[in-house]
């Protein structure tokens, strides 16, 4: 039995802190609709007969209306193909949501809070939903599978063994339990990573379908699997055509602005990926990050991050009997008082250094 299992894109979300990049936000939203799309013709090119939505399709807050029409025009083009949507904590199914509201295409189902089982010809599938934004109690650890002769499949959005979700708001259950429920698959979704892992083979975390952020490094997109009894065969497919990547830069021997941004512009970035640029080593200037940026051509470099330290000597300078010594000696006296702000100091010397050069 083939199926195509996403999770997390997220569609319209606003993608504010993503970089300062004013167009960033329109440039995602729309690479959102390209790997949607691509997901749809790899469905009809490849005839699967199941599509598994393991929540978070949408953002409740953000969504428009026309990206829903987007959504069903999509799920239109694949009429035999049946589309099981479990809701998560960003797209609950509200009385005003969209899931409840709107005019969905005859292939879909929409799951809510309430344990419901869908008999298929091939296989029964127990679908858990979100009503809410929160799911503090989970009711999955109360399922029992009616029919074990038959290939069984759970679709929820959860939690597997708290993740990140400390509080356990987000339907938090644990993978040993899941376990011993015994279905031959299990389409998770809410963490936004991949997890293929060997140890649990049927218990699936697509992962988001496009990276929204630097915090989702590496390929993002699809499952594809096909299921036997005893027998799970799944494989990832890529979906976004973009990736994040994080690059370190040491500016210790860089002594001015103007050779800070010749060195960025020197540095072979590849085109379909979006950079994150994190300087360290010892500065020797000011840097004002977002005056930096602006100053940037390259354009697939969307963010900069100072996690540099001051390049000063500031007990080798007090030595001398100069202005900059004197400021440096009281600057040293300033470091010693627990109540200063150890950060806005060091941007004070900066800054006095500049001035005193």
């Amino acid at each position: 039995m083939k199926f195509v299992h996403i999770a997390d894109i997220h569609f319209d979300t606003p993608f504010t802190l993503l970089s300062d990049r004013a167009d960033l936000g329109e440039v995602r939203r729309l690479d959102q609709r390209k790997a949607f799309k691509k997901m749809i013709e790899y469905i009809k090119e490849n005839e699967i007969p199941y599509l598994f939505i393991a929540g978070d399709l949408y953002d409740h807050e953000y969504v428009r209306q026309s990206t829903i029409d987007f959504i069903n025009d999509c799920f239109k083009q694949i009429l035999n193909t049946k589309i099981y949507i479990t809701p998560g904590n960003h797209d609950p199914y509200l009385k005003n949501s969209y899931y409840a509201k709107y005019k969905w295409s005859q292939n879909v189902k929409i799951f809510t809070s309430k344990v419901e089982k869908v008999e298929t010809n091939d296989f029964d599938l127990y679908g858990y939903g979100f009503e809410d934004f929160y799911l503090k109690e989970s009711k999955i650890d109360e399922i029992n599978i009616d029919n074990r002769e038959k290939l069984n499949i759970l679709i929820t959005h959860a939690s597997l063994d708290g993740g990140y979700d400390d509080k356990r708001d987000y339907n938090t259950i644990s993978s040993s339990k899941l376990k011993r429920l015994g279905f031959d698959y299990i389409a998770l979704g809410h963490i936004h990573k991949l997890n293929l892992s060997n140890e649990n083979k049927n218990i699936i975390y697509p992962g988001s379908t496009i990276a929204l952020g630097f915090d989702e490094l590496g390929e993002h997109g699809m499952i594809v699997g096909n299921i036997e009894k005893e027998q799970v065969r799944v494989e990832f497919v890529k979906l976004d055509d973009k990736e994040f990547i994080e690059v370190q830069l040491d500016i210790t021997n860089i002594n001015e602005p103007e050779g800070l941004l010749q060195t960025l512009e020197e540095i072979e970035f590849e085109e379909k990926k979006l950079y994150k640029i994190i300087l360290t080593g010892n500065r020797n200037f000011e840097i004002n990050t977002y005056k930096l940026y602006k100053q940037i051509e390259v354009r697939n470099i969307i963010k900069v991050k100072d996690r540099t330290k001051i390049g000063y000597d500031l007990n080798k300078i007090a030595n001398n009997a100069t202005l900059k010594g004197i400021f440096a000696k009281e600057m040293l006296d300033k470091f010693k008082d627990e109540n200063i702000d150890k950060e806005t100091l060091e941007k004070a010397i900066e800054i006095g250094m500049e001035a005193l050069s």
